[in-house]
């Protein structure tokens, strides 16, 4: 969808509070969602909406 918003590991990172390096390891280790959409270049990309979703029960949640 053109002009929607997606989210890389750095503003999922801001969101969660945490480093990008562990949004990457979570995504290694298949905690993540699946991204919504690829970029141009490959890289995973999230709708905002799919991250406050599974941001509720993330691993390490306080």
């Amino acid at each position: 969808m053109p002009g929607r918003e997606l989210w890389s590991y750095v503003e999922i990172a801001r969101h969660i509070n945490v480093r990008a390096e562990t949004v990457r390891n979570y995504k290694r280790h298949g905690l993540l969602p699946d991204p919504d959409h690829l970029d141009a270049a490959g890289h995973p990309r999230w709708y905002p909406e799919t991250i406050r979703d599974w941001a509720l029960a993330r691993p390490g949640r306080r």
